[in-house]
């Protein structure tokens, strides 16, 4: 018998969107729940939108995602990689390691857990040294027109 962690997809799988119908589909099924949305339906819907390419579908998917971790204990195990996902593709790296450990810490076997920490891991690398080259950048334009301003002070005098 397969584990949940089986059935669920590596990290690498949630980089690809729903096609738009498809998420019009768990749309539909959650507004049409309307005030007395299932679990299930908000969960599925939440799912459809962090695997969304626009932000703001995205912070929804989150939220809701947030709103079922803290209204159903017995769902958090489910939540918490998807929330880790989420942060992830928001670009909240510290946010999406925090959830991605609490999934480690209770499940170190974890394959998808662990890709995603691969994944997190190597874009906050990339990230960083884009900033350092960023900051060196900066530094050097900053030292650049320093210099020139203090050539043509000293040649006023």
């Amino acid at each position: 018998m397969a584990s949940s962690a089986d059935r669920l997809p590596y990290a690498a799988d949630a980089e690809s969107p729903l096609k738009e119908a498809e998420l019009a589909v768990l749309r539909k099924q959650y507004e049409g729940e309307g005030q007395y949305v299932g679990v299930q339906t908000k969960f599925n819907y939440a799912w459809g939108l962090i695997k969304s390419d626009k932000r703001a579908e995205q912070q929804l998917g989150v939220r809701l995602l947030t709103d079922i971790f803290k209204d159903y204990p017995e769902r958090r195990r489910e939540c918490v990689y998807y929330l880790a996902l989420g942060h992830y593709r928001l670009g909240n790296y510290a946010e999406a390691r925090q959830y991605n450990e609490i999934l480690l810490g209770k499940e170190p076997g974890n394959l998808q857990s662990q890709s995603l920490r691969g994944l997190i891991d190597d874009k906050v690398a990339r990230e960083g040294l884009l900033g350092v080259a960023i900051i060196g950048g900066v530094a050097m334009v900053a030292t650049i027109v320093g210099s020139a301003i203090w050539k043509g002070v000293a040649r006023h005098r």
